[in-house]
């Protein structure tokens, strides 16, 4: 077996959202660095050129593949003689996309459409549907964007065809959240109620043991890089969140009237590391409130992995997908449509006939399936 070694570098940056410029700037600097200390892979954090935010002021922020960022971060490379990977809010006709983009130092690039994105996301930019394989010089590079994780099939669908993964993420820990109301009542996961509750403290499940067992199944090098920080930030359909929290909990209806101004804030996850083909850290921060990056050597072997066990379930719950990939995502659409045509105009975010009609059907469906069962597991408990 041929084992080909290469040297890679995850990126940690601050959260906190700041001018394109500046932000592409403090990257460089680790990115110049990182490469002064060897690295042929660098990977920055997801949204890495503006921060991460529920703001409507990200809707300008959108990029086609000729703008600032992605050109800055095609002359990097080369620059640099490195591959450089990140991802950006990508502006692709009349849609945008959460695009990580893997940059080669000859200009050569590839590009991945976050498939999932989570919950209130979907009020920025839409789902992508496919995966891709970047085939480098380093190897068969296959790419993920933060929530992605979550999802066994796009694993599955990589399996057998990658050297290595990269995964870039930002990820506010939503799974404890405080939400702020204008007349500081606050409210969190234990006074929502029962079902709130047992989503409490996934996020970090998600990144520690879901990770770790996707990757020593796929059984190939993982680079993630990530954010850092604390977000502070306006709910882009705050009413509309806040009335399925009062469904939850009915004694919140009272607050519904400020409802519309609904804060929230949470820690980032830090995430930043490099795993080996076993799913064990080699690399990850030691200190989590610094803009660093982090390096470290990994063995790429020649033949791809044959895989025979199964493949392990995420064990997240059933209640985590539906609000992630269903309600909340349900309840931003318009929020997207509206943000992206108030600032590139009316052609954005066409309606396609061919799925408005399923997708409001399944939508509601599902809405309707996920209140039943509370009214029943009620009337089981009595």
């Amino acid at each position: 077996m041929q084992v080909k070694t290469i040297s890679v570098a995850t990126i940690q940056m601050e959260v906190t959202p700041a001018p394109v410029s500046t932000r592409l700037a403090r990257a460089e600097k680790l990115i110049n660095t990182a490469a002064q200390s060897g690295a042929q892979l660098v990977v920055l954090p997801e949204l890495f050129n503006t921060g991460y935010t529920f703001d409507p002021s990200h809707y300008h922020f959108a990029e086609d593949i000729y703008g600032p960022t992605a050109s800055w971060m095609k002359a990097c490379a080369n620059r640099n003689q490195v591959h450089i990977a990140g991802s950006m809010m990508l502006l692709d006709g009349d849609e945008v996309y959460n695009s990580f983009l893997l940059f080669a130092p000859d200009g050569k690039y590839w590009r991945y459409d976050k498939n999932y994105p989570w919950g209130w996301e979907r009020g920025f930019f839409r789902e992508g549907n496919r995966i891709n394989v970047a085939h480098t010089n380093l190897g068969d590079i296959g790419m993920l964007v933060c929530w992605d994780i979550a999802h066994p099939e796009l694993w599955r669908r990589y399996a057998g065809r990658v050297d290595l993964m990269i995964i870039c993420t930002s990820a506010p820990d939503i799974s404890n959240p405080t939400f702020q109301l204008p007349s500081n009542y606050n409210l969190n996961f234990d006074n929502i109620g029962a079902i709130a509750q047992t989503l409490k403290n996934k996020g970090i499940k998600l990144f520690e043991n879901v990770l770790k067992q996707q990757v020593a199944w796929l059984g190939v090098p993982t680079i993630i890089s990530s954010a850092y920080g604390k977000i502070q930030t306006t709910i882009p359909n705050g009413f509309l969140s806040f009335l399925l929290f009062a469904v939850l909990n009915p004694k919140l209806f009272k607050y519904l009237p400020e409802a519309s101004q609904l804060q929230m804030s949470c820690g980032v996850l830090t995430n930043a590391k490099i795993l080996d083909a076993g799913g064990f850290p080699l690399v990850f921060p030691n200190e989590e409130n610094e803009e660093n990056f982090y390096i470290s050597e990994i063995q790429i072997t020649k033949d791809k992995k044959q895989l025979y066990e199964p493949q392990p379930k995420t064990k997240l719950g059933l209640l985590s997908y539906i609000f992630s990939d269903i309600i909340l995502p349900w309840l931003s659409i318009p929020i997207y449509r509206k943000g992206l045509r108030q600032n590139w105009g009316e052609r954005m975010a066409p309606i396609q006939a061919s799925s408005r009609n399923w997708t409001f059907l399944i939508s509601i469906t599902a809405f309707l399936a996920f209140l039943l069962g509370i009214l029943f597991g009620k009337r089981n408990r009595k």
